[in-house]
């Protein structure tokens, strides 16, 4: 039973996984869209988006922590200057997986992991039902 166990181990030692995740994140903050597969890209946006949340406190804790995960002072600056304005009033959600097919390779599922575009969310709109018609406007005969 894997009770309380999180992340996912991506057949790789801890140390790989740990330098994997660290160069993928860096790339995707200063590229702001990276490719790779479907489970990679779900457990990176965990830890970008915990990166994006200390970037927003900004203070210096929060920039030493950072600092202990990405090595790229340009990705830090980025994160603590750009970034925290682009999202100062977005409660979460700093990236979007989309799907793009498969690698033809080895058929991997590939996905777009992408930084979100300035603003908030937006609210979707309920489709409105139609009105429903009476008897005697369908039928001019009664």
């Amino acid at each position: 039973m894997r009770h309380q166990v999180s992340g996912r181990k991506l057949n790789r030692t801890a140390s790989h996984r740990k330098a994997m995740f660290r160069n993928m994140a860096t790339s995707l903050l200063v590229h702001e869209k990276i490719r790779t597969t479907v489970p990679k890209a779900k457990e990176l946006r965990r830890k970008v988006e915990k990166l994006i949340t200390l970037g927003k406190r900004g203070d210096l804790h929060a920039r030493r922590i950072v600092m202990k995960g990405i090595k790229d002072m340009d990705a830090v600056s980025k994160l603590f200057g750009e970034l925290k304005e682009r999202y100062a009033r977005r409660p979460g959600g700093y990236t979007r997986i989309v799907r793009i097919g498969q690698r033809s390779g080895d058929a991997a599922p590939m996905a777009q992991i992408e930084l979100m575009p300035a603003g908030k969310k937006k609210k979707r709109k309920k489709k409105s039902s139609s009105k429903k018609v009476g008897k005697a406007e369908n039928n001019p005969d009664e």
